[in-house]
């Protein structure tokens, strides 16, 4: 299967984060790509990247990056796909740097901003799930029984002081 999503990262130690994109993706039966592109070691890289992915067949690219996090924005400059940032959580400023500065794109750069962490890269994999669903009715039957299986869990007990 083709991988339509391209699941990036500054460093190594951010799939900690990023897994969770990956998890969700995994439930829903979306094929992806995982590659660490860094926006400050490896500039060359980010670019040709960013510039080779309609080519190479992606109609999503989730970027997760933390500190700086400069990783969405660039590969956002280098392409017309859609790009969803995930900020990393960062030791220095819990997070807030990242976000911040994905958040903060200059008007017609356009990076779509989740939430710092893995609720945020969880939330990224679905959504370029939903993305995708736009053009795949298959998919779209899988998000809805996910949504479904997510209300009944709530529904089946709705008293948080039982297990």
């Amino acid at each position: 299967m083709q991988a339509k999503v391209a699941l990036i990262m500054g460093s190594k130690s951010d799939w900690a984060t990023m897994e969770a994109a990956a998890e969700i993706m995994d439930k829903l039966g979306v094929a992806y790509h995982v590659e660490v592109v860094s926006a400050h070691r490896t500039p060359v890289k980010l670019a040709e990247f960013s510039e080779s992915a309609v080519e190479r067949g992606f109609k999503v690219i989730i970027g997760g990056a933390g500190g700086a996090a400069h990783l969405p924005g660039m590969v956002a400059a280098h392409t017309r796909l859609p790009v969803l940032g995930v900020p990393v959580q960062s030791k220095a400023l819990n997070g807030m740097d990242s976000l911040l500065s994905i958040a903060q794109m200059p008007k017609g750069v356009a990076v779509g901003t989740l939430a710092i962490g893995t609720a945020g890269a969880f939330n990224a994999g679905l959504l370029a799930c939903q993305i995708l669903a736009n053009e795949d009715e298959a998919l779209a039957q899988r998000i809805d029984a996910f949504r479904d299986e997510q209300t009944d869990t709530v529904l089946a007990n709705p008293d948080p002081r039982e297990e």
